[in-house]
């Protein structure tokens, strides 16, 4: 039997209620409400992040100069970063919010816990820049970004791993997609409840596509303001692109109670069936963008820093 978290249950009775109301007066979701919603949930549930030197630069050589903020934790790993893959953070909110200013607290987590250097990405957000503006400034920053931190005095060896939770998860997801048919410089794709499906045909859509915080209504909307053109959505998923045994190694982490979870479930098994490596860590209790919610949850947020800083032990 399904069991939500007992803190999270009582927090989603009174955001549901709230949204009720909302709704009964005629509210309209806009870019500015879904991005200031996500910075206020975020702000409001995860504390500070851990101190360490953090300096900003843009990455040029694309179609526009990316901008990014570089954490260096103070516990890199022994061999040092020049012998080790960095990591290129690419933050949730449904390609329309979050931010690199959002997300700081969760980056540096994620930095301390794997002691690597992390690259956070602002790039383009819908709807001002649709499908496919934040893919390509990813795909820019893994092209480019050697030379951004050279100018920088960063040390790094060229490598990198893709990180990534929900929208960020699915323009990972979408790189190494692209990525897996040449040379590529990716070891590892770590994907946080991600998005990769754009069809919205899995089970988990229907299941858990109401009351848990992201809602099937809102994926569509977000959808709509990213696939402006005339993009076939499952011809842009990744879950239903091709899978060979050239894909990074992959960690997949979902959430019971999330919409999305039966199609990271899905892109594990292709991954696997494709030829290449692929870990699946479920939290039974937990529902989508539970990190942006740590105060209520620190424990399940605990073991996704100290899950993912194991997984890329050996990369």
């Amino acid at each position: 039997m399904r069991q939500l978290d007992p803190k999270l249950s009582e927090w989603l009775a009174a955001v549901n209620a709230q949204v009720a109301q909302l709704k009964a007066a005629g509210f309209e979701p806009t870019p500015i409400s879904a991005r200031e919603s996500l910075a206020n949930l975020t702000r409001n549930f995860v504390e500070p992040g851990p101190e360490m030197p953090v300096c900003e630069t843009v990455v040029h050589g694309g179609e526009y100069a990316v901008p990014v903020r570089i954490y260096q934790p103070a516990n890199t790993r022994p061999e040092g970063d020049a012998d080790s893959a960095a990591i290129i953070y690419c933050h949730g909110g449904g390609h329309m919010a979050g931010s690199v200013s959002v997300y700081d607290p969760i980056c540096r987590r994620f930095a301390e816990a794997c002691g690597r250097t992390l690259i956070s990405v602002e790039y383009r957000r819908s709807p001002e820049n649709p499908y496919p503006a934040a893919l390509n400034d990813l795909l820019s920053v893994v092209r480019h970004l050697g030379m951004a931190l050279d100018r920088k005095n960063i040390a790094h060896n060229g490598r990198w791993i893709l990180m990534g939770d929900s929208g960020g998860g699915a323009l990972c997801a979408s790189a190494t997609r692209l990525l897996q048919h040449q040379p590529h410089t990716i070891d590892a794709q770590v994907l946080i409840y991600p998005s990769v499906d754009y069809t919205l045909q899995m089970p988990s859509i229907e299941e858990n596509g109401r009351g848990y915080l992201l809602e099937k209504e809102k994926i569509q909307w977000y959808f709509e303001n990213y696939l402006q053109g005339a993009e076939n959505p499952r011809q842009v998923s990744p879950l239903h692109g091709e899978f060979t045994r050239n894909l990074p190694a992959s960690l997949v982490i979902t959430a019971e109670f999330c919409a999305l979870r039966d199609e990271g479930v899905e892109y594990v098994r292709k991954v696997r069936e494709g030829g290449a490596n692929a870990e699946h860590l479920n939290f039974g209790d937990m529902i989508h963008a539970f990190l942006n919610v740590e105060n209520l949850v620190p424990d399940a947020c605990a073991q996704v820093y100290r899950h993912t800083a194991e997984f890329l032990r050996g990369v």
